[in-house]
């Protein structure tokens, strides 16, 4: 055997040996995802993504995320991708979370999905076709969302091995027919959105189920409704007729559903009377028992209360108005909301900002609800169209990490906001004003806040091209299993012709007039906001010594340090967290305190930082509440 050959057969095992060691990726899901890219469209957003070979897990694809050598998550939400999904998904058998909503993308969905999924959201889009069979294979699936597309045709009977399902949302399609038998086998079924399509027929499949949330909005005929709890005593009836319909009386189902809270140390009762009729009209009165406290800060419970009205009209074209739900906005009368807070007397000020002054309320049906008074200094010279357009933006926003307008009045000059009341208070009270005997937020619990904020600020940023302009703690209040909730959304235009908001600590250093701001100044404000959770102290504070006043410029120059790090962590944590999670947080934190705007990054790279943070081993292990006290 000649040496030159021998020589070949070594350089043939080493390349095989390298590529071996190299290639981190099971080839079936690289080849998945180059069919997927290549049907994409190839496009450049979809950094290191390739249309042959590559390693996926090993060179960090954008909105992959891997266990060993398997492709476990995709994410590729929100980012205008076009194109379609490609025919080999089916391939990736370890995938258990697949988000491509939000996107532009078209065609039918693909019969070959992953078979495995527990999570798979397609929304947002604009897929034909029908509902693919394959879904009835995903035994594992858990949450389906497939809303806001032009999927048509009748619902095939498929539901039957879907023992798991726990959210299933089909709203503003062009489904039609009935609904299919094998609904009723749906056993973990908590949420179902029907609403804007052209369904008929009778609803009797649903009796066996009970729900946390039923919206719909459709053509039912009548039949039986669901088995509820008649004695409640909040059942309401109503009968109704329709001009032209003489003597024709609509078929009103009461539904009745339970459902518990998260926690099952307090259960929650929910009586929603529905009313289906032939003029596609539901309503839903949700008459919420008060919880019991027992939140750490010890403040009243409020009532949930919530009015849907839910009418069949088109979703708008843009994105940043197709919203889920159309929650109602109630107008309100001048006279309401001064009986509701006393006249706006100072025991009500919940606080007062560069905008104008927020009140606490309280509704004649016990309704607790915040009313922010817009200083009459924006609506100079009878702008009163300016108002008007605020709240048809306003209307338009909807995240489950943003607080929602409620309601609004506009009378004898006065302009007022109406929002739902939130006790647990906001990020600011719980790390700066809880007295020694409040429960101290966990390290996981500051991380899950950040992950929610900054998902908020990416929508704001991505879907509705909106900057926020006051992105800071007292900004982001908590619901009662201390999920963010970001507040003052869509406000810029206020803060804008505002001189007061500038200050604090927050405001990113570009920042000397409000024409400044953009999107990466909004980054900044929430590098502020995760320095806050890091080490417990305010953007600014004039009791600290001089060089430790502010924030941001004592802490850069020691993110990186790890003795320095463990030093500034927040001392209300007790060493309760895993040192390599802080680390990591601090290098997010590190690169959205830049100063130079152009070296921040954008939220949808703060987003997937803070998402791989959670799911590492040292986090994703450990419940929310591993870290007692």
């Amino acid at each position: 055997m000649s040496p030159n050959f021998i020589g070949l057969l070594l350089w043939f095992f080493f390349c095989g040996v390298f590529t071996l060691v190299h290639s981190k990726t099971d080839s079936k899901d690289v080849t998945a995802l180059n069919v997927m890219f290549t049907s994409l469209n190839s496009p450049k957003k979809l950094k290191d993504w390739e249309s042959d070979g590559g390693d996926p897990c090993g060179d960090g694809w954008k909105g992959i995320e891997c266990s060993k050598s398997s492709v476990t998550e995709i994410n590729l939400s929100g980012l205008g991708l076009t194109g379609s999904l490609g025919y080999q998904l089916s391939n990736l058998a370890s995938v258990t979370y697949f988000d491509v909503s939000n996107n532009k993308l078209s065609g039918d969905i693909p019969y070959q999905l992953p078979p495995n999924v527990k999570h798979l959201d397609l929304s947002n889009n604009g897929f034909t076709g029908t509902v693919p069979y394959s879904v009835s294979q995903m035994k594992s699936l858990k949450d389906l969302d497939l809303s806001h597309n032009q999927l048509n045709g009748q619902i095939t009977d498929m539901f039957s091995s879907l023992s798991n399902l726990g959210l299933l949302d089909l709203s503003f399609n062009k489904l039609s027919g009935s609904l299919p038998q094998s609904f009723e086998s749906l056993s973990s079924l908590s949420t179902l959105h029907l609403q804007n399509n052209q369904l008929n027929g009778q609803i009797n499949v649903l009796g066996k189920l009970k729900f946390d949330e039923l919206i719909e909005g459709n053509s039912w005929s009548s039949g039986q409704p669901p088995p509820g709890m008649t004695s409640s005593g909040n059942i309401k009836s109503t009968h109704m007729s329709k001009g032209g319909l003489s003597g024709a009386m609509i078929a009103a189902i009461i539904m009745v559903f339970a459902f518990k809270d998260f926690h099952e140390c307090r259960g929650i009762l929910v009586a929603a009377p529905v009313i289906l009729s032939c003029f596609d009209l539901i309503i839903i009165y949700h008459d919420v028992k008060a919880l019991q406290s027992s939140g750490p800060i010890g403040l009243k419970p409020s009532l949930s209360y919530r009015m849907k009205s839910l009418r069949n009209n088109e979703p708008a074209n843009n994105a940043a108005s197709q919203r889920k739900v159309s929650f109602e906005i109630t107008p309100y009368a001048l006279a309401e909301l001064q009986t509701a807070t006393s006249n706006f007397a100072m025991s009500r000020l919940l606080g007062e900002g560069s905008i104008g002054r927020v009140y606490k309320a309280k509704r004649p049906d016990g309704k607790v609800i915040v009313v922010k008074k817009i200083s009459s200094a924006f609506f100079q010279d009878g702008q009163d169209e300016k108002f008007s357009d605020i709240i048809s933006s306003l209307s338009k926003i909807y995240h489950p990490n943003i607080v929602e307008l409620a309601g609004h009045c506009s009378e004898q000059k006065h302009n007022m906001l109406v929002y739902e009341y939130f006790r647990n208070g906001s990020i600011h009270e719980y790390l700066h004003l809880s007295d020694e005997f409040s429960r101290p937020l966990t390290w996981n619990t500051r991380v899950k806040i950040a992950l929610g904020t900054a998902r908020a600020v990416e929508y704001l940023h991505e879907t509705c091209s909106l900057v926020h302009r006051s992105i800071k703690s007292s900004n982001i209040l908590l619901d009662m299993e201390l999920n963010p909730r970001l507040t003052e959304c869509g406000l810029a235009t206020f803060y804008q012709d505002a001189s007061g908001n500038l200050g604090g600590g927050w405001c990113a250093p570009e920042c000397t007039n409000g024409a400044a701001y953009t999107f990466k100044s909004d980054v900044y404000s929430f590098g502020v906001v995760m320095l806050e959770l890091l080490t417990g102290r305010m953007p600014y504070d004039s009791t600290k010594p001089t060089a430790e006043q502010y924030l941001v410029q004592w802490a850069l120059s020691q993110l990186h340090d790890i003795d320095a790090l463990e030093r500034m962590v927040d001392p209300a944590l007790r060493g309760l967290y895993p040192p390599k999670s802080i680390s990591r947080f601090a290098d997010i934190v590190a690169l959205c305190v830049q100063t130079e705007p152009e070296f921040r990054p954008p939220m949808s790279e703060v987003v997937q930082s803070l998402h791989r943070l959670v799911r590492r081993p040292s986090m994703s292990n450990r419940g929310i509440d591993d870290f007692d006290y």
